[in-house]
């Protein structure tokens, strides 16, 4: 464990990789831990959702105050979160990076509401390669 100030003078707790992998593990197991950075793929199913999934990761970092490096192209988004001031990955990682997931991999039709979903049957209208 190492903490780090931030501008508010509030410490961040720094995690080390072991508890890193386990936290992955047992609360994003979609995510990995590579190069200091936590990160996850989202495949899509053109541009277009590319850019929503853009906009979507864009607005829950805006609205956190805590700002993720992209990578994109055609068919996928890479997501990839570390705490700058810190050096490291916190809980600000961890908390955004849930965020994320629930948001992008939301699947209305799956809760039995009003709301359907995107039609996985045409592919005119698929949005996302979810990861069930």
């Amino acid at each position: 464990m190492n903490d780090r100030t931030d501008a508010a003078g509030k410490a961040d707790r720094v995690y080390s990789e072991a508890e890193i992998l386990e936290r992955l593990k047992r609360e994003l197991p979609h995510w990995r831990y590579e190069d200091g950075w936590l990160r996850r793929k989202y495949k899509t199913h053109s541009w277009k959702s590319t850019l929503m999934v853009i906009n979507t990761v864009g607005h829950l970092a805006e609205a956190a105050w805590h700002h993720p490096d992209l990578k994109a192209s055609y068919a996928w988004v890479e997501v990839k979160l570390m705490t700058h001031l810190a050096k490291g990955i916190t809980d600000k990682d961890f908390e955004l990076a849930r965020k994320i997931e629930e948001v992008v991999q939301w699947q209305p039709g799956k809760e039995g509401g009003a709301l359907e979903g995107t039609p996985r049957t045409d592919q005119r209208f698929a949005y996302l390669k979810y990861d069930d």
